[in-house]
């Protein structure tokens, strides 16, 4: 079976710039709000670069041991098991830590040595330092202020990565996107742009995130796929992005309008 490149509409020079980061082993983080295609562009990057992508969803209780690797019991002995970021390291691989700010400290302290000169784990448990593949990268991503500083990065660790920040698309963009991603009419892809363009405008509602292009996506496979424009709306934007029920009545009234 061929493999099929991912569908990625560059927005600047964030290509050139992976190109070259990746040729001078720099770490590379991507900042941005969800749903903006921080991961279709690592995506498109791998394939572009042809090498293996191992992602890893980073969450609260993501820990280095999760990482790196641990001992496992497999029928009457005790083995070691790579993780992820060994393996990775080890074949050459791009990792992946996508939203890194939501994992535990600890996967912080674990990658430092990887994203200086000396580009090499030390696996404790063990008592052994692993080299990197000269073909290792490690790439992280983060939303910046979400919930208001919650959780953020260090200077520090920010300090080790060179950096690029993704935003929504321009709207002649946004739109060509869901016509590629879904077979939408360009008409009603435009539609969709202009009710996200109109709510990421309404700061005063105080949404903790607000329509991402995943979201608008999601929306125009439903209506492309048969399901009324109104229902697909109103199920694949407004309903995820609020519980508060004004604020969803508010939301669809409008959308009602302009679609």
């Amino acid at each position: 079976m061929e493999n099929i490149a991912p569908y990625y509409h560059q927005v600047g020079k964030e290509v050139e710039v992976f190109e070259h980061a990746y040729k001078n082993k720099i770490p590379f983080l991507l900042k941005g709000p969800t749903g903006t295609g921080k991961s279709r562009f690592i995506e498109y990057m791998a394939y572009k670069l042809n090498k293996k992508l191992i992602t890893i969803s980073c969450h609260e209780e993501t820990s280095s041991t999760d990482l790196v690797g641990r001992y496992i019991i497999k029928g009457a002995e005790t083995i070691w098991s790579d993780g992820p970021l060994t393996t990775a390291l080890k074949q050459g691989a791009i990792i992946y830590l996508d939203e890194i700010a939501e994992a535990r400290p600890d996967v912080i302290v674990a990658i430092h040595s990887l994203t200086d000169h000396r580009r090499e784990l030390f696996i404790d448990k063990l008592g052994e330092t692993v080299k990197a593949h000269n073909d290792f990268m490690l790439v992280a991503s983060f939303n910046p202020g979400y919930q208001k500083g919650f959780k953020e990065l260090k200077p520090s660790t920010r300090q080790r990565f060179i950096a690029a920040a993704f935003a929504y698309p321009d709207a002649i963009i946004e739109a060509d996107i869901l016509v590629n991603e879904t077979g939408i009419q360009l008409e009603i892809a435009k539609k969709l742009v202009n009710i996200a363009t109109k709510i990421r405008n309404l700061t005063e509602l105080g949404l903790a995130e607000t329509v991402s292009t995943r979201l608008l996506v999601d929306a125009a496979k439903l209506i492309h796929s048969g399901l009324p424009k109104r229902l697909s709306v109103e199920v694949a934007i407004v309903e995820p992005l609020t519980d508060d029920l004004d604020v969803v009545e508010a939301l669809k009234d409008l959308c009602n309008l302009m679609i």
